[in-house]
């Protein structure tokens, strides 16, 4: 009989908390992971892509990270901040006999170099350095973070594993890009061959955290010898390789092939809801620098027909403009109005001829690596015709893309997602540098009014406001809520279902 993984995302449980096992744990072995395709890099701190998470954070760790129900835990840190009456100064005590994959000790030192690096490379780090003033070494145990004003948000900032504070030695922070991966993670980079996979052995000078195994926090145990990471592009390919039982995990797989997972030689794994598909503006240059152009595409779109085109059953999908389920605090209808479940070609036309559009073609940058996202450009491209654009698709490598969008000279419109965060200040679009490049007085008064809030039941009604600017101004367009699926083999024990899956505490059964 084939189990099914299932975690739900909720306020209250977002990552299977596991206490305990029925079974003993086995020392050894190796497993094969698919991915959706090559990472672009493994500096985690100069990439938003989940996939360099997903990799990365088997070799890099950062001083906080997310238990079971999404709160913040210490990972490298030794406890929670210390946070001054003012709300500005962050002190953080430091585990103590630490070792980088080289065998040095982390120090306060590597700590402060890390972050800096962080401020000036990570796209949330450079979010966080607009209020932070000074970063320093207390002692070789500590270290302070002194703000501008109270922010809330550091310490989800902090936690996350993608545009990551990932802390490496002092020597290696001057360097960018990234040459030498040395962490302090469960798992060190052995080799990486590019298109064909990286591998990543036990790191045996690794010194876990006590105590049970909390979604990302608690206990990292190292059962496994190597874990290896291999890019199979072509989602068919996944899923014949998922039927067939080829790799131990594979992630990513279009959630119409359920059914065919479940008959096949693996298991699935449901993750539900997963998150949104979201088509990113660039509001820097181009045509959607015009404010009524975006506003035409958010007419245009319809979610309804773009989510059934690539998720095929309701099972699967939701059509929900709110930018938090209701199963989230954050969750509001408020401002929503402009969202339409099959669009509105006319609002559509109104507002571009408004817009005093000439022609010029609409660059929608997506891949196929995610399936679901080129099937959603195709539906979005019908509609957008409709309403009188002349549309291009730019279809390009996962890697390519996330390499593209850094550049606004070549991109109009791409296409993305995301796990529902558990923080809204870690949404891309809430930083003015990332990809989009977001920056209004508007967008600016309601974000920092949020982000300075510490009151919980007061950020929530501030998020109000944050959802009201990004439907005004339209940055983003988020086309619904969705369940994501991946196969496991049975044999395969220890994994905690989440939206970035890891195999520390994975192993392998008799």
């Amino acid at each position: 009989m084939k189990r099914i993984a299932l975690a739900v995302a909720t306020t209250a449980v977002a990552l299977m908390s596991v206490n305990g096992l029925a079974y003993a744990q086995t020392k050894g072995g190796i497993i094969d992971v698919a991915t959706i395709g090559e990472p672009p890099t493994l500096d985690p701190m100069a990439s938003t892509a989940d996939l360099v998470g997903i990799v990365t954070q088997h070799m890099f760790e950062t001083l906080y990270t997310f238990d079971a129900k999404w709160g913040a835990t210490p990972l490298l840190a030794a406890a929670l901040p210390t946070i001054s009456d003012d709300g500005m100064t962050v002190t953080i005590p430091l585990r103590t006999g630490i070792k980088f994959h080289d065998d040095s000790v982390m120090t306060a030192a590597d700590v402060v170099a890390s972050l800096e690096r962080w401020t000036k490379i990570a796209t949330r780090g450079k979010q966080a350095g607009e209020v932070i003033t000074g970063i320093t070494a207390t002692d070789d145990a500590t270290v302070t973070i002194t703000l501008s004003k109270p922010y809330a948000p550091l310490l989800a900032l902090l936690s996350l594993n993608n545009a990551a504070a990932i802390i490496i030695p002092a020597a290696n922070a001057a360097q960018d890009p990234l040459t030498s991966f040395i962490g302090t993670g469960p798992y060190k980079l052995q080799e990486r061959v590019p298109d064909q996979y990286i591998q990543l052995v036990r790191f045996d000078g690794y010194q876990s955290l006590g105590g049970e195994i909390d979604g990302y926090g608690g206990a990292r145990n190292q059962y496994l010898d190597e874990i290896r990471f291999v890019p199979v592009p072509d989602p068919n390919t996944r899923i014949g390789a998922a039927m067939a039982g080829q790799y131990d995990y594979v992630d990513q797989l279009p959630v119409e092939s359920f059914q065919q997972i479940t008959d096949g030689a693996t298991e699935p794994v449901v993750l539900a809801p997963f998150g949104w598909p979201v088509f990113v503006m660039n509001t820097k240059e181009g045509l959607n620098s015009n404010i009524l152009v975006r506003k035409a595409i958010q007419a245009a779109l319809a979610p309804e027909d773009m989510m059934l085109a690539a998720f095929g059953s309701e099972d699967f999908f939701k059509i929900d403009a709110a930018w938090y389920p209701d199963s989230f605090n954050w969750h509001s209808e408020t401002g929503t109005e402009a969202y339409k479940p099959l669009g509105d070609t006319e609002a559509a036309k109104a507002l571009l001829a408004e817009a005093g559009y000439d022609g010029s073609p609409l660059r929608i940058l997506t891949s196929r690596q995610y399936e679901f996202h080129y099937k959603m450009a195709l539906v979005a491209q019908a509609y957008l015709e409709a309403a009188g654009f002349k549309v291009q698709m730019d279809v390009v490598e996962w890697a390519t893309l996330t390499t593209n969008r850094a550049d606004p000279a070549l991109w109009d419109i791409y296409i993305t997602h995301s796990p529902f965060l558990p923080e809204p200040s870690l949404m891309g679009i809430m930083s003015d540098t990332s990809p989009g490049w977001w920056a209004t007085d508007a967008k600016h008064a309601a974000v920092e009014a949020f982000n300075a809030e510490s009151d919980p039941a007061k950020r929530v009604e501030l998020f109000v406001d944050v959802q009201k600017v990004i439907y005004e101004e339209v940055p983003a367009f988020k086309v619904g809520n969705f369940n994501a699926l991946a196969a496991q083999n049975p044999a395969l024990d220890g994994v905690t279902p989440a939206p970035w899956p890891y195999f520390w505490n994975a192993y392998l059964s008799e």
